[in-house]
């Protein structure tokens, strides 16, 4: 019998404004990386609850997502796990809100607003190939309304 496929489910925030979008700069087992707010979906929350949670950890922002962007999926090799770990991405553009004092996640060193041609010239440490692509899409005008997304009440109860 081979083992049950899981990938890990994430999600991440495009936080745009006057031209610049908001950016992490964080400690990973591969070195000092940059990526938008994001991270895993915990368990009984939803995709959009998760998004939101993820941008006031990371950034100390307030994040409300207005559209999908878009679902991606990519695979690489994690050094630290010595597997190959493949994601599957819910990326939210929205606005961004209040600025609250607190502390940044433990991890995140810093957070940055870029021009999208400061984070093409980034690539190379992007923590995924999937950022640069994620703010292409949303220049392209890419997006589908939240109503998409459907979460079960079983979630929120701990239920099937």
């Amino acid at each position: 019998m081979s083992d049950i496929f899981k990938p890990s489910v994430t999600v991440a925030a495009i936080i745009e404004h006057e031209g610049r979008f908001l950016l992490i700069e964080e400690e990973t087992s591969e070195g000092v990386k940059l990526n938008q707010p994001a991270g895993h979906l915990d368990p009984h929350e939803s995709l959009e609850q998760a998004v939101v949670r993820e941008a006031l950890e990371e950034t100390a922002h307030e994040f409300i997502p207005r559209t999908l962007v878009g679902m991606y999926m990519s695979r690489y090799h994690s050094k630290s796990r010595n597997a190959d770990v493949t994601y599957l991405r819910f990326t939210f553009a929205g606005t961004v809100g209040r600025k609250f004092d607190q502390p940044l996640d433990e991890g995140i060193l810093r957070t940055l607003w870029m021009t999208r041609d400061e984070i093409a010239a980034t690539a190379d440490r992007h923590r995924s190939p999937i950022v640069l692509q994620c703010v292409d899409d949303y220049l392209a005008g890419r997006s589908t309304p939240l109503s998409l997304l459907y979460t079960h009440s079983s979630v929120f109860e701990g239920g099937i």
